[in-house]
């Protein structure tokens, strides 16, 4: 092969699909950009490589990184942008959100901000005024913790919503608090057994007192109408923008139902769907998923699936987190596991030997024990392959495990926001060793362990930059722990950002399109007003989120921006 076709095929291979553009003798000319940010500081991503002055963006991908290689594509038709110093960055992943039931909490009763319960009955009495009689009042965020413990009952809320069945969830999720009227319709009396994996507290004479337990809350939304298509759709693009104005470019669907998994798809046949959407599917429906899989695919860029998602055990708040030691001054309460271990570890390993993708929620360290057998178990039956098993939340790690999740190549996938929410009161239900291994981020890291982050919205806000100032710093919110909840586990603003982007990326299998910037790579960036890895860290969460852009185009842009 001569020099000048060699030249020409290395040319024509830098530049990426779509953009060969003319050559002139041996010299070839790119075309122009159709999009350029200048007098940026951009981030790639990439370790030990200075931030860049400028970033082009041809059609979906990215075309260039630099200032001079931006400025020789800009041509007549280029959009150019002065970023006047902003900082650019890849757009962040969510890894773990419930985006229909956040999307839900947008548009239904607030309640993450209640912290009496006699504000709590006020909210709900003025919501329900304002339904037709017979609404169910849904919502999500109330927590007993910010009143010192002690869970609401049903007939707290009952006077002040006597025609409307309630049934609102903890902002954890695993407790939901429901009124007398949504108990007598969902046939839930006295003599209702507990089901496996749930628990119907009960006052002292055996009455049901409203709250319900992690899976005893299918007793009451089975009696719930569901909500339909076009309202489901439209709570979702509600959600789709709250995400952008975050800086958000894909989230990581988590729920153990098909909701959001079927939205998703609805959405897509619309047309783009502005924000990119991975969802899982519920564990113990694996067949149902292989199934559609070879009958369809996994999708595309905006909407894809292949992973499932499994509930090992419950929550910190709830008390249903299972521990290797019983909870404080609760000594025959080890939190408990959410169905049998065999039958768990039967789902992993058919959905693993079906090319699946799996995640198991676990919190307490000896849900996180059990679940890492499993996961060991199954690649020694199943064999060697690249399937990036993920523990999800991972939130109380017995110290002596931590080595596993890099040993056994299980992804870390952590939300930090609960370190520092959860942190008020941790202290009040576990003991001081279990604390020492709680969102272990720097350990984990400092193991070899890849660790995501994501917010669990709508248990806590949708919010990447709250997110890394909440991993840096680690300041529980009540402002009590200034110099951190666990202070040993704080981790870097750099390593956080990665854990938005880079890493979040390799856990959906996209490394190699998205989660750092360079040209080749899809065109997906946040944008933002100042440098997170610079700035004071406890201004990181105050940080203007300016454009997102997602596939190469703006979708989202402050205003002034």
């Amino acid at each position: 092969m001569g020099t000048f076709n060699l030249h020409r095929r290395h040319v024509l291979a830098g530049l990426g699909a779509g953009s060969a553009g003319l050559l002139l003798g041996n010299r070839a000319l790119p075309p122009a950009l159709d999009l350029a940010y200048v007098n940026a500081r951009v981030w790639t991503g990439y370790r030990g490589v200075p931030l860049a002055g400028a970033i082009g963006l041809a059609g979906e991908q990215i075309a260039t990184v630099g200032a001079a290689q931006t400025r020789a594509r800009i041509g007549k038709r280029t959009r150019v942008v002065d970023l006047k110093g902003g900082f650019v960055c890849p757009g962040f992943i969510d890894n773990h959100t419930h985006f229909t039931m956040g999307s839900f909490s947008l548009v239904r009763v607030e309640l993450l901000d209640v912290k009496s319960p006699q504000q709590l009955v006020e909210r709900l009495g003025s919501y329900a005024a304002k339904q037709p009689k017979g609404r169910w009042i849904l919502g999500m965020g109330w927590d007993s913790e910010r009143w010192g413990g002690e869970l609401p009952t049903r007939q707290l809320i009952d006077a002040a919503t006597p025609d409307h069945p309630v049934f609102i969830n903890r902002t954890d999720g695993h407790v939901a608090l429901a009124n007398s009227l949504a108990l007598r319709l969902a046939g839930i009396s006295k003599d209702t057994p507990d089901p496996e994996g749930g628990l119907l507290v009960r006052d002292a004479r055996g009455e049901p007192t409203g709250v319900v337990k992690d899976n005893a809350q299918t007793l009451i939304e089975r009696a719930i109408p569901a909500a339909t298509d076009d309202e489901t759709e439209a709570a979702i693009r509600i959600g789709i923008q709250r995400a952008l104005a975050h800086g958000v470019t894909q989230v990581h669907n988590m729920d153990t139902d098909w909701a959001t998994f079927d939205a998703a798809r609805r959405l897509r046949t619309k047309g783009e769907t502005d924000l990119r959407f991975y969802v899982m599917a519920p564990l113990n429906d694996w067949e149902k998923l292989a199934t559609l899989i070879r009958r369809e695919g996994r999708g595309d860029g905006w909407v894809r699936w292949g992973g499932l998602k499994g509930m090992a055990d419950g929550a910190l708040g709830s008390r249903t987190a299972y521990m290797r030691r019983h909870f404080l001054n609760d000594p025959k309460n080890f939190g408990f596991p959410l169905q049998k271990w065999e039958q768990f570890a039967e789902w992993v390993r058919q959905a693993d030997k079906a090319g699946l993708q799996v995640s198991a929620h676990a919190i307490g360290d000896a849900a996180i024990d059990h679940v890492l057998d499993i996961f060991a178990e199954t690649a020694r039956k199943n064999g060697a392959r690249d399937r990036r098993f993920t523990i999800e939340h991972a939130q109380h790690i017995a110290l002596d495990a931590i080595p596993r999740f890099a040993k056994q190549g299980v992804i870390a996938s952590i939300q930090p926001f609960h370190a520092i929410d959860d942190g008020r009161w941790a202290a009040r239900a576990i003991d001081a060793e279990a604390l020492k291994g709680s969102w272990a981020s720097r350990s984990l890291l400092d193991s070899g362990a890849t660790v995501t982050f994501g917010s669990d919205w709508p248990v806590a806000d949708l919010d990447p930059l709250g997110g890394i100032e909440a991993a840096v710093l680690r300041r529980t919110t009540d402002g009590l722990q200034p110099g951190g909840f666990v202070p040993e586990q704080r981790i870097t603003a750099e390593e956080a950002l990665r854990a938005y982007t880079a890493a979040n990326a390799y856990s959906g299998f996209q490394e190699r399109t998205l989660g750092t910037l360079r040209p080749g790579k899809l065109a997906d960036l946040a944008i933002l007003a100042d440098n997170p890895l610079s700035a004071e860290p406890g201004t990181i969460g105050k940080i203007e989120v300016l454009r997102t852009v997602v596939n190469g185009r703006e979708r989202y842009k402050a205003s002034g921006a």
